[in-house]
């Protein structure tokens, strides 16, 4: 069972990147779906997610405006569009999904991770 997640690399700051993150194993069309970061030194945190059906959608403050979630269910597949990139937004990518839809921008409650992605935004 995998969640591969995809697209990342480097960056200027303002740029934009797309990121997307791809099941394998199993089928993921019935979970929630998140995208978390991890920076150097820092812990795991919440960037978007959105519901199963994909009518919910979830952001982070610091993200919000600037990056874009979306999912494809006959692709079984995740995106993350992320615009006007700042050199804060450096970080590993992970995504993740989770059976319930409830609590979905709480990283404690996924159920499945993927192997991380790279970003690197230079000032």
């Amino acid at each position: 069972v995998q969640l591969q997640a995809s697209g990342g690399g480097l960056v200027q700051s303002g740029g934009s990147l797309g990121l997307s993150c791809a099941a394998s194993g199993r089928t993921f069309t019935t979970y929630a779906k998140g995208w978390f970061r991890q920076a150097p030194g820092k812990e795991r945190e919440f960037v978007a997610s959105i519901s199963w059906g994909g009518s919910r959608t979830y952001y982070a403050d610091s993200v919000k405006g600037r990056f874009t979630i979306s999912r494809d269910n006959a692709k079984d597949t995740v995106y993350l569009q992320m615009n006007s990139l700042k050199p804060e937004d450096t970080a590993v990518y992970y995504c993740a999904a989770k059976y319930s839809d409830a609590d979905i921008t709480r990283l404690p409650t996924y159920d499945y991770w993927g192997r991380g992605t790279q970003v690197t935004v230079s000032s």
